[in-house]
């Protein structure tokens, strides 16, 4: 088993090998997976900030947190917001929320998050 996991390691690019890290973090901390995100339920998902970037809504700021959990796509929305201290692209982050939907784009309004190192 050990030399299979060295094989992998040696034969893996970078890129899958930081999406299997990845996925290994959102499983150890029990984040819902993107995948089986529902519409209108309480979630809390995880993983890495892919993108943050600032949209106006309705005339009013709203900053816009890409999440990936190595598996799919999540949008925090912090309606009012700027920008907020430590999320920046590349940190971890969990966000808990009731999830929506917008065309194939899930997004939570206004979520609870949490950084982590």
């Amino acid at each position: 088993m050990a030399l299979k996991k060295a094989v992998r390691r040696f034969t893996a690019t970078d890129t899958e090998l930081d999406q299997e890290r990845l996925v290994a973090f959102c499983d150890q901390h029990q984040f819902t997976a993107m995948t089986e995100i529902t519409p209108r339920t309480q979630v809390r998902v995880g993983g890495t900030v892919r993108s943050v970037r600032l949209v106006p809504r309705a005339g009013a700021p709203s900053l816009e947190v890409a999440i990936t959990d190595g598996r799919g796509i999540a949008t925090a929305v912090f309606l009012g917001r700027h920008r907020i201290v430590g999320i920046v692209p590349g940190r971890h982050i969990a966000v808990e929320g009731v999830a929506g939907q917008s065309g194939s784009r899930f997004l939570l309004f206004n979520p609870v998050y949490t950084l982590y190192p």
